[in-house]
């Protein structure tokens, strides 16, 4: 189980890596066609199938030029033999949104399959804590 662990960290780390370079064919990799996807911004309903998927992040990668960050600040793996989850807690915002909230995280869970001898995402999902704003 160790292998499949460090070959999940070493998948999660390097989609992460692709997304911070905004490298959309390194965020597709290794994850399933039937993908789930739960984000932030809408659909609420979330998004599924990998073309779906990849419709998704070109809005993100705009927002990322203007100097955002997105490193993995911690990041845990479970695996089983034929399915596995992780999750991660991600520095994710531009300088002023990190100077404004610096302790606030994006949450990410995977949930993973084996598919033959690789590993690939079947689900992810990002989310922030609730923050009350006002009164």
């Amino acid at each position: 189980m160790a292998d499949d662990t460090e070959q999940i960290r070493a998948l999660v780390e390097k989609w992460a890596a692709a997304v911070h370079r905004g490298e959309m064919e390194g965020v597709l990799a290794d994850h399933a066609d039937d993908i789930v996807m739960f984000d932030v911004p809408p659909p609420y309903q979330g998004v599924r199938g990998i073309r779906a998927y990849r419709d998704v992040w070109p809005s993100f990668f705009a927002w990322q030029v203007v100097g955002a960050v997105f490193e993995i600040e911690s990041l845990d793996v479970t695996a089983g033999s034929d399915v596995a989850f992780a999750h991660a807690l991600i520095r994710c915002g531009t300088p002023q949104d990190l100077t404004e909230r610096p302790d606030n995280r994006l949450r990410l869970t995977l949930g993973l399959r084996k598919e033959g001898d690789r590993w690939v995402v079947a689900h992810e999902h990002h989310s922030f804590p609730y923050v009350e704003t006002g009164p």
